[in-house]
């Protein structure tokens, strides 16, 4: 899509691109200024660089770690320089600290990496050739600058022009500044703007306001030149702008002097009003539901610019094709270029400039100059319709010897006063102080939440439930009301590593960010498990070495295989994630992390290159706006028992839906359909029906296998068009249980806990250990249950009553969070092992296991020594861990478990045959 730029196409105004190649001078020892180097005939001798610009210097190979200062020089060929004419050399955004000469002449300097800026450069200019230098410094220590996600311990650095440069002329005395206020309450756009330059004494404007090619109303005020002119317009049949429908109306402000137009200032704007009213979001007064993705901006290879010139219109199409309805720009300002793709092709913008990392004087006057700035540059964009100020405290307490926003009430004070003074700056956006963490005065009250699932999803269910009942308790101090604001989730997701083959082939070869320092290890050793689990399961380097090193490399046909199953897990466990937000009252919208991968987070729903991954048809099933759910009461049943699952229609349109529900039940391994009815449905708009239960009935009497409950929901034909559709499907492992006693095996148990349970099962169960016992099961590795594997017996640890692990000194074990944990979306189970196969619908673990899912895994595992039936990994293939695992002892061997199988025994089907299964398979061994 072509982008207008309403500056270029105006009457006395011209701008010319100097984008291209320029030279580059590294001067690590900043000795330029001194030297003089932007003199006109100062440049220094020795070989440099050709850059292209705009780009960042670190995609230079040679430069890709390089920080500190570095020259930028081209030349400008001028045929004349009129009088009567202003020249600026505008910058769209340059990395950090940028310092203007004009044949030798310093023009002006801009701190500030993100934001546009220009230099008048009128005096230094002469016809002919013109020499532009530009020093930039980036310094290492950026702790103190708003930085975003560039550098330790996240991306790749970002240094230099970035965005683009031009050389503009404008008449001297011209409009400099237009600001344009809706106000849907009048239908009516306030418009306000500013004038530069003297020498009139009778100065007026035209006001004219356009749809498309029509002129909708128009009128004529005086100017003042000392302040901004405001005058308010009446805009009749206005047209709101939304996501559905991007109306947009362009502004020309025609600036006349003593009668004469002197100059034409054109921008555009929308009918578009974003409010909160009862804990409940509205756009143009209609409620919202947001169903957002965290878009952090990031490319391979360009880093901060796209790779393509239609990647901008490709994402936002794509990210509307599966549902999205925002993307929230993260921890930087979005791209001006993106911006206007997303005004006029119609998605929610949630805004934030880049943090730094220490609060200091310093670090709060940039972030407010910076914000300050971000409100001007993109208060007329519709689209944005959300400010954060920092995120996750980066800059005002997230420092490790810093004191966090919780204890510090200096700190509650400034960030209540920012939040008051960025109302008072744009006071028609909703702000968020502190995204995702402590609260103290904001219109949004966000969490980030990560929640793996099925692992721990009644866990995030209790959460949920608890945003809704005390909001108060994710507020620091409440200089805003809790109860009034919105709740979002605002982060939440799974990795699911994408086809690092395709990456490594995009850029030919290892990317540098696979090597990134600050992602190995404290040795800089790559090719062994750190002891920082975070630290390991972010570092790409050597993974290939670690995925051969474990079991996963006999498990799947090489790294697609696995990351296709891993994909599978990220959108299963989103999957539920969401919809438990979607169905539940008190949440509204969420934001997912995120839309792409980003270098080593692989947790996008998209790849780095904005391909897609293997999920990516079903995923907008769980994210339209239309939404049918099915959430069964347990996703385990044994044979002949019912699976009821309460059925729910989401609906966030502005459309009323009245239909029908259809259901089946079907077996996977014979396609065979078990079970099935209907049910008549409405639903209001944006609303939720009354949830319905269904309860389809399963065989009494077959084997072992995995079902697929599946809802679809069609609504009553509404004039012409097809009806609305949703469907979904869950996954239901029927169990059937071995009848038939098997006293060929005895099996002596330790535990009371254990013996309770198996007694009366099919197996014969002793309390003495002898010769005689086939297999033991225990809790506690002590002397004699030891002595009994080292004779060649074969011991079944498993986890002790109301414990996590066995007692034992043959197993090292790590213990796994409870609750929300980042690191917990990272992982990985995988299994090959006859035990589980039919448990499962594929080689990852997944609802079979629900509420039986380890709170410990075995950590010291050898591929060599160890029988793994189920694999665990971290991010990059990192800290490898197993829930079960057979070891040699001796002449014999301990096979352990950290499944809850003791206390799962003869309530949880799964949990029940898992461990019948590994009494029948580890007494035969």
């Amino acid at each position: 899509m072509k982008l207008d730029n309403a500056v270029q196409s105006v009457a006395g105004r011209s701008s010319r691109s100097l984008n291209g190649q320029w030279q580059l001078r590294p001067d690590s020892g900043d000795v330029g200024t001194d030297e003089e180097w932007g003199a006109r005939e100062a440049w220094p001798d020795g070989e440099g660089y050709s850059i292209a610009v705009p780009s960042a210097w670190q995609e230079i190979d040679d430069l890709a770690d390089y920080t500190g200062v570095a020259w930028y020089r081209r030349s400008v060929e001028l045929e004349s320089v009129p009088d009567g004419k202003q020249f600026v050399l505008g910058f769209g955004a340059v990395d950090y600290h940028a310092t203007v000469y004009v044949n030798g002449v310093e023009c002006g300097d801009h701190r500030g990496g993100y934001l546009p800026f220009e230099v008048d450069v009128t005096e230094a200019l002469e016809p002919g050739e013109n020499v532009v230098t530009v020093r930039v410094a980036d310094p290492e220590d950026i702790s103190e600058i708003p930085h975003g996600k560039q550098g330790e311990p996240w991306y790749t650095r970002v240094s230099g022009i970035w965005q683009d440069v031009t050389l503009e002329t404008r008449p001297v005395l011209h409009v400099s500044e237009l600001k344009l206020t809706p106000d849907l309450d009048d239908d009516a756009v306030h418009v306000e703007f500013t004038t530069s330059g003297t020498g009139a004494t009778d100065l007026s404007a035209t006001v004219q306001v356009r749809e498309e090619d029509d002129v909708v109303a128009e009128t004529t005020c005086q100017v003042d030149s000392e302040g901004a002119t405001t005058v308010s317009i009446s805009i009749p049949d206005a047209t709101y702008w939304t996501p559905d429908r991007p109306a947009l109306y362009d502004v020309d402000v025609a600036l006349s002097a003593d009668g004469a137009t002197v100059d034409s200032y054109t921008d555009y704007f929308g009918m578009r009003e974003i409010s909160t009213e009862d804990g409940r979001l509205y756009l143009n007064g209609e409620p919202l539901y947001v169903r957002g993705a965290l878009d952090q901006g990031y490319y391979p290879e360009t880093l901060y610019r796209p790779f393509d010139s239609d990647l901008f219109e490709h994402e936002i199409r794509t990210a509307k094709e599966l549902g999205f309805n925002m993307l929230r720009k993260h921890i930087k300002p979005a791209h001006p270029e993106f911006l206007e793709l997303a005004d006029r092709l119609g998605i929610l913008v949630w805004e934030e400039p880049a943090n730094p990392a220490r609060y200091t004087e310093r670090s709060k006057r940039e972030v407010r100059e910076q914000f300050r700035g971000l409100v001007d540059r993109d208060f007329n964009r519709p689209s944005v319709v959300v400010w954060s100020l920092y995120n996750e405290e980066w800059g005002i307490g997230h420092a490790e010897d810093e004191p966090f926003i919780w204890e510090d009430e200096e700190k509650q004070a400034y960030l209540a006063e920012f939040y008051e003074t960025a109302k008072r700056w744009d006071p028609t956006r909703l702000v968020c102080d502190n995204s995702g963490w402590a609260h103290v005065a904001t219109d949004i009250n966000d969490y980030h939440r990560y929640f793996a699932s099925p692992d721990r999803s009644a866990g995030w269910g209790e959460d949920l439930d608890a945003m809704e009942s005390t909001p108060e308790d994710n507020y620091a101090a409440t200089h805003t009301d809790p109860e009034s604001a919105p709740v979002i989730v605002s982060e939440f997701g799974m990795w699911g590593l994408s086809d690092t083959e395709a990456l490594e082939a995009f850029y030919g070869g290892e990317p540098d960010w696979y090597n990134h320092p600050f992602l190995t290890g404290s040795d800089g050793s790559v090719s062994e498990r750190q002891a920082n689990f975070e630290s390991n399961l972010r570092s790409p380097a050597g993974f290939e070495k670690r995925f051969e090193e474990t079991h996963l490399s006999e498990t799947f046909d090489g790294l697609s295989e696995l990351a296709e199953v891993w994909q599978w897990r990220e959108q299963y466990s989103n999957k539920d994630v969401v919809e438990q937000m979607r169905v539940h009252g008190g949440i509204s919208g969420y934001v997912i992390t995120e839309f792409s991968d980003i270098e080593w987070e692989f947790n996008g729903i998209l790849d780095y290159r904005r391909e897609e991954k293997a999920f990516h048809d079903e995923f907008a099933n769980i994210n339209s706006e239309l939404l049918v759910t099915a959430d069964p009461d347990s996703h385990v049943v044994w044979g002949g028992h019912e699976v009821a699952a309460s059925v729910t229609v989401v609906n966030d349109g502005r459309d009323v839906h009245r239909g029908t529900v259809d259901w089946s039940l079907t077996a996977d391994e014979s396609g065979e359909t078990v079970d099935e009815g209907s049910f008549e449905v409405a639903v209001d708009a944006h609303a939720r029906s009354r949830p319905r239960t269904v309860e389809a009935l399963t065989p009494r009497a077959g084997e072992t296998g995995t079902y697929t409950l599946e809802v679809a929901f069609t609504s009553d034909p509404a004039g012409e068009g097809d009806p609305a559709t949703a469907s979904n499907e869950e996954t239901v492992t029927v169990v059937e249980p071995a009848r038939t006693p098997n006293h060929d095996v005895t099996v002596f148990v330790q535990e009371n806990y254990v013996a309770d349970r198996l007694i009366g099962s099919r197996h014969d169960v002793t309390r003495e250990l002898t010769d005689e016992a086939d297999l033991a099961v225990a809790s506690t590795l002590d002397e004699g249950i030891r002595g009994y594997a080292e004779a060649g017996g074969t011991v079944l640890l498993m986890p002790r009553l109301h414990e996590v692990t066995p007692a034992d000194d043959l197993f090292e074990y790590r213990e796994l969070p409870r609750g929300e944990d980042w690191n917990l979306c990272s992982a990985l189970y995988t299994h090959d092992s006859p035990l589980i196969a039919d448990l499962t619908g594929s080689k990852r673990l997944d609802w079979a296991f629900e509420d039986i899912y380890p709170n410990a895994l075995v950590e010291d595992l050898d591929a060599e020594r160890d029988d793994v039936h189920v694999e665990y990994v971290q991010g990059w293939i990192a800290n490898w861990g197993s829930p079960l695992v057979t070891r040699s002892v001796g002449d014999g061997q301990v096979c352990v478990t950290t499944f809850p199988l003791g206390q799962a025994h003869g309530e949880h089907p799964v949990g029940t045959v898992l461990l019948e299964r590994l009494i029948a398979d580890r007494s035969e061994t």
